[in-house]
């Protein structure tokens, strides 16, 4: 979501923020009080909330960083100028981007996580106890290390004997390794023109790299970006319409996340129909996860995978296919933008 991140003071005068650079403490969190974080959704829509403090703003060889403590969402995560996740609210993404496919499969052990690097998305893997491996695979060190510093909820994935911890560019990754898995999960950054991310996003990746890392019955999933009535055509039914070109059975699926000021979209897929209802999901997570899950539970995601009739129609006549060379992308920047 949303371009550079700006503090707004009182005196009405706007400053890119001045929090901590890399390798920096944090800043004081008693200074900040009458501080705006904003985000700019579109030219004519601007997003903001009130803040504590900056907790640590710098920039790594990939992407910009910011970690924000807000009034209202608790700590923030912003790359790229790029709302990724909220401490009150994110169990809403990471929930339905993870256990939708690791359900719907009849028994999976193995997991591929593209991307993930603050840890939520291999946490809540991790909750499934007949689960072998998780391997997370991210491009940026940096994050992933700023991620075990800051985000303490995600302590003990990081910790956990079954998480393979790979620091690597993700399409390099599979193309290298000889195994195949289960489940493969994108929990990418949005693509953003000069991003890292959007030739994750493209038909010959799920075509020739990924498609081919899958077991048979495998299950590939991922995160979609805003799913909106006005924000839908974006990216999310051009992702939806390219992994239909490489899948036989391809599920999208909403929720509304509300750090993100918007509904967002995951899509899952495989060459296996999807053929589980409600009362056989909530007897899998009650057999397979560890804990209770906060949002999602078997009716509430069969109403997720009912789109209103504006949003089924362009899923349903999309005929933008990505490429490299013929991406979308949705408001935002990239580090490449700086270079």
């Amino acid at each position: 979501m949303g371009e550079a991140v700006e503090i707004f003071y009182p005196n009405g005068f706007s400053k890119i923020c001045n929090g901590t650079t890399k390798n920096q403490p944090p800043v004081d969190e008693t200074h900040q009080f009458d501080s705006w974080y904003e985000e700019e959704i579109d030219e004519d829509l601007k997003w903001s909330f009130a803040l504590k403090s900056v907790l640590y703003k710098g920039s790594s060889e990939y992407q910009d960083i910011a970690l924000l403590d807000t009034k209202r969402f608790g700590k923030v995560l912003v790359i790229d100028g790029k709302m990724q996740s909220a401490e009150v609210d994110e169990f809403i993404y990471h929930e339905c981007l993870i256990h939708p496919a690791l359900l719907f499969h009849s028994n999976p052990k193995t997991v591929f996580v593209m991307g993930g690097g603050e840890g939520s998305a291999a946490r809540e893997a991790l909750r499934h106890k007949f689960i072998d491996e998780v391997v997370m695979c991210d491009i940026d060190e940096e994050v992933v290390n700023f991620c075990r510093r800051y985000l303490t909820v995600n302590r003990d994935a990081f910790c956990n004997k079954k998480l393979n911890l790979v620091i690597n560019d993700a399409k390099a990754e599979l193309e290298k390794r000889t195994e195949k898995f289960d489940i493969i999960v994108g929990d990418l950054a949005d693509p953003v023109e000069g991003g890292p991310c959007y030739q994750l996003y493209t038909k010959s990746f799920y075509e020739k790299i990924l498609k081919p890392k899958l077991n048979e019955n495998g299950i590939f999933v991922t995160q979609a970006g805003p799913a909106g009535i006005f924000t839908h055509k974006e990216v999310f039914s051009s992702i939806y319409h390219t992994i239909r070109q490489v899948f036989k059975y391809v599920l999208a699926y909403t929720a509304h996340v509300p750090s993100f000021a918007d509904t967002w979209g995951w899509v899952m897929a495989s060459d296996q129909p999807f053929s589980i209802g409600a009362e056989e999901t909530d007897k899998r997570i009650a057999e397979r996860v560890d804990g209770e899950l906060l949002y999602l539970n078997g009716s509430s995601f069969l109403s997720s995978a009912t789109m209103n009739k504006t949003v089924y129609l362009s899923l349903l006549n999309e005929t933008h296919v990505y490429t490299e060379e013929n991406a979308r992308f949705i408001p935002g920047h990239g580090l490449g933008n700086h270079l």
